[in-house]
């Protein structure tokens, strides 16, 4: 089978799951870290006419990360498209297996059982953690309702002050921000590489984390680290 990814997430697990399957991934897919396969632009702006040329059997899309006017172009040129839906941690399982089996693993992978078992066995928070959990800057965005990474958190203990607002990634104020007074902010490397600067400059004293996007917002082999490396940052955040 011949496959094209346009999801960081999906191209680590189909390359671990299924080697040699894939055919085309995008500028930002960067694990494993080997795949030499053709790039086909970014995950908003992917080369419909490249991926067409790679004829692929199957393009892997999220309703997320890739724009439909583009998953549209990619059927209107005769390709089929599967789009997963991720918003919490038990959804990324399901999605995972579905992906690696129409994908051709003959059963689900090591890693995916492993991942898992790393999930379902974490320890009860002995305390909760308030937090903000800011995605970008300039404008600054953060963490809204309904995310995978407001899901990841919560497991840790670390509750998205706002996880009820109507949007996914509210625009909100600096001062809005620091004025909500989280016990913790977040900084995730991407998709806004936030720095260890970052923190201090805008939020003053207020205890920041540090935190890889790939283990915050991924969903796939690094699933199975990211309990323990996100509970290490997060540790060390608020101290």
């Amino acid at each position: 089978m011949r496959l094209v990814s346009l999801v960081p997430s999906l191209t680590e697990a189909v390359a671990v799951s299924v080697p040699g399957a894939l055919v085309g991934v995008t500028d930002w897919c960067s694990h494993p870290a080997d795949l030499d396969v053709v790039r086909i632009g970014g995950t908003k702006n992917p080369r419909v006419e490249r991926i067409v040329r790679l004829a692929p059997d199957l393009v892997l899309a999220n309703e997320e990360e890739n724009r439909e006017p583009d998953l549209a172009a990619l059927r209107e040129a005769g390709l089929e498209v599967l789009v997963t839906e991720v918003r919490n941690v038990p959804e990324a399982f399901r999605e995972l297996e579905r992906v690696v089996a129409v994908c051709g693993a003959p059963s689900p992978p090591r890693w995916l059982d492993e991942a898992r078992a790393a999930w379902s066995g974490l320890p009860v928070a002995e305390r909760r953690t308030t937090a903000v959990v800011p995605v970008w800057r300039r404008p600054w965005m953060v963490l809204g309702r309904d995310t995978f990474a407001g899901d990841v958190l919560a497991r840790l203990g670390v509750d998205n002050l706002y996880a009820a607002h109507t949007e996914r990634y509210p625009r909100i104020p600096l001062d809005e921000l620091r004025a909500a007074a989280p016990d913790l902010v977040v900084l995730p490397d991407e998709p806004y590489r936030f720095t260890a600067e970052d923190g201090p400059e805008a939020f003053g004293d207020t205890p920041c984390a540090l935190v890889a996007g790939r283990h915050l917002t991924w969903y796939g082999p690094s699933l199975t680290e990211a309990p323990r490396v996100l509970a290490e940052a997060l540790r060390a955040g608020r101290h």
